[in-house]
């Protein structure tokens, strides 16, 4: 076999849609929370490819979930079901509230799914007039056509036609905004328990709870869009699972399959029963691979150490960074739940989120944003003590060039 073709940097200007802008290295190699780059340069990775690698890079018991399915089965489509899909649904309902499964490969996806499926729901059991979907400023549900038209960022819909119709938003945590908005014509209230893309916000205490209400009194659906949030992420399985508010449609994506593409729409037997044969589908939903890795993933995750370990790691972060705010003062709090976190800006340092990310890259440490004004961490969920401690001297290097 031939050596592998030689890329960089540039080559991604040369052959890709420029619809991202990718910082300006390459990984090749991952173990743990740590990655290495062409050049051999190591970074600590607190960015877990945006909420995803829950287990870190190439955990091993991941790698042997994937090694085993790719020497059985790997695709069989849908006319067909397969036993790691199976497997993976019978736990995710048994960890749950709900009863059913839809497979999917994105956080999109599994939006749309939750979506389509509230308005058939509504259509089914009152009628066409009762598909009115309400969601949250600045909340983010993927990148479809339907999925951005519902979250609540127009710059991610803005250029690509006429919205799609029947969907309002009010202000995350504004009940009264949201009481006032609400009618019979509602088919769902769809919300992020933390708002990831906005700015990694939690619901305010009591607030999904008065929703859930609100939901019941109108004869509407609530979806919790846990696509950032779920598998561990916040301490508990799901977010959902930190107050007494249950939803009627959950979709879970990201960390589900701990770096591999999949994704999962849970609801009730009664909601479900309105996408019969042939109302909706996906060609990969439910493919072996992805389930086989996603069960390990579970299996691991949805477990007494691993979660109380979230809360352990969340501490070592925050009380880090606001040891580091009190000698550089460029953050003013750090806001967020378990391992999905934003360290907010100070007033000075208000719109440049990018130049601390870039800044802590050249220290090699891997952070996000989550808008201009919020440094966003979501590292593994099994990220040890000692690379937090490291990822917090290089953020010390990286924010003193800044401050000079």
């Amino acid at each position: 076999m031939s050596d592998a073709m030689q890329v960089g940097r540039a080559d991604f200007d040369r052959v890709m849609v420029p619809n991202y802008a990718p910082i300006d290295m390459i990984p090749v190699r991952g173990e743990g929370s740590r990655l290495w780059d062409q050049q051999g340069h190591e970074y600590v990775d607190l960015a877990g490819g945006i909420a995803v690698n829950v287990l870190g890079h190439a955990h091993p018991a991941l790698v042997e979930a994937l090694t085993e399915q790719a020497g059985k089965l790997w695709h069989v489509s849908n006319v067909l079901t397969n036993e790691p899909a199976l497997r993976l649904a019978s736990k995710l309902v048994a960890a749950t509230f709900a009863d059913k499964v839809f497979f999917a490969n994105s956080g999109a996806e599994a939006n749309e799914a939750a979506f389509k499926l509230a308005r058939r729901w509504a259509h089914e059991t009152v009628g066409p007039d009762k598909h009115e979907i309400i969601a949250c400023t600045n909340s983010f549900h993927g990148r479809t056509l339907f999925t951005v038209s519902v979250g609540g960022q127009p710059k991610y819909s803005q250029g690509f036609g006429p919205a799609l119709g029947g969907i309002s938003h009010v202000p995350f945590n504004d009940l009264a905004a949201l009481e006032q908005q609400i009618s019979a014509r509602t088919c769902a209230v769809v919300i992020e328990p933390v708002q990831g893309e906005g700015g990694v916000i939690p619901a305010a205490p009591g607030y999904l709870q008065a929703v859930r209400e609100l939901c019941d009194r109108h004869g509407a659906l609530l979806i919790f869009d846990e696509v950032q949030s779920g598998m561990g992420r916040t301490g508990k399985l799901y977010a959902y699972m930190h107050s007494d508010v249950v939803p009627d449609i959950l979709t879970s994506a990201k960390s589900l399959g701990g770096g591999f593409p999949i994704a999962a729409m849970l609801t009730t037997d009664a909601i479900a029963a309105h996408f019969a044969v042939g109302t909706h589908g996906s060609t990969y939903g439910g493919n072996p691979l992805g389930c086989a890795v996603a069960e390990r993933v579970l299996d691991i995750v949805n477990s007494p150490q691993v979660l109380a370990g979230v809360d352990e790691r969340h501490r070592l972060l925050v009380d880090g960074i606001m040891t580091l705010a009190a000698e550089y003062p460029v953050f003013s709090l750090v806001r967020g739940k378990g391992l999905l976190l934003g360290a907010v800006l100070a007033d000075a340092w208000k719109g440049q989120a990018r130049q601390i990310q870039e800044a802590a890259q050249r220290e090699g440490l891997l952070v996000l944003q989550a808008g201009p004004d919020v440094m966003r961490i979501a590292p593994s969920l099994v990220i040890s003590p000692a690379d937090i401690a490291e990822a917090m001297q290089r953020l010390r290097r990286a924010l003193a060039r800044l401050v000079g």
